[in-house]
């Protein structure tokens, strides 16, 4: 069971969400702002924390700045009634990982809540689970239940980023930063090539295939969940 740390201000909010995740079976704890959940923080372990922007004695975009500035990778969904372009901007800059305009849509929350804890997950054991597949991030290997196989590294780092993101388009030039970086001797027509080799290698797997997405570049699709 996942424990969610849920800090907002507004009672009936807090009630509402803690309800809301508590439903969908994960473990709430609470805090009425920034300096509370600083003191819950010390005393529980906490795998993802809900967090409203605006609050008395310590805000969300401070509180924030704090656990990154100490080293926490804890997953941070940010609430806010704020909708413009420069709040966002100012959570994603201090480290918040996703946000949420309220009134939110309930699935909308959990869903997004789903996919932070599996991308949590997935960087604290460099490993990946799909269907029947699984993915060493240390070793560059691939276990189907036919075979075994360590992949080229820059093929294993595309698919291994394909698929932590599911149905999340990247274009090519996405890829190509990310997953060569600054080499000099690659283009765009490099992603096509490994694309292409990921697809044959993988042809005969059942649980994710790789789309191409016209005029905009590559997504993988999981057909495990």
């Amino acid at each position: 069971m996942f424990d969610i740390l849920v800090v907002e201000d507004n009672q009936n909010t807090r009630k509402l969400l803690t309800t809301i995740l508590s439903a969908d079976g994960y473990n709430t704890l609470t805090a009425n702002d920034g300096e509370e959940a600083l003191a819950v923080l010390e005393h529980n372990h906490v795998d993802l924390m809900v967090l409203d922007v605006m609050m008395p004695r310590m805000d969300g975009y401070s509180l924030t700045k704090i656990l990154r500035e100490n080293g926490s990778q804890m997953p941070i969904l940010m609430l806010s009634a704020k909708q413009n372009v420069a709040d966002k901007k100012n959570g994603f800059l201090v480290g918040i990982d996703d946000y949420l305009t309220k009134p939110f849509d309930f699935e909308e929350l959990l869903l997004r809540v789903k996919a932070l804890l599996r991308r949590s997950k997935i960087v604290t054991e460099k490993k990946l689970t799909v269907g029947s597949v699984k993915l060493d991030y240390d070793k560059y290997t691939v276990t189907t239940p036919t075979l075994s196989e360590q992949l080229p590294q820059k093929e294993f780092l595309l698919l291994f980023k394909l698929l932590s993101y599911p149905d999340m388009v990247f274009t090519r030039l996405q890829l190509m930063d990310e997953i060569w970086g600054m080499d000099a001797e690659s283009d765009d027509h490099t992603v096509n090539v490994h694309i292409n080799r990921l697809r044959t290698r993988f042809a005969d797997t059942p649980d994710f295939e790789i789309v191409t997405v016209r005029g905009l570049g590559y997504k993988a699709v999981r057909h495990d969940e």
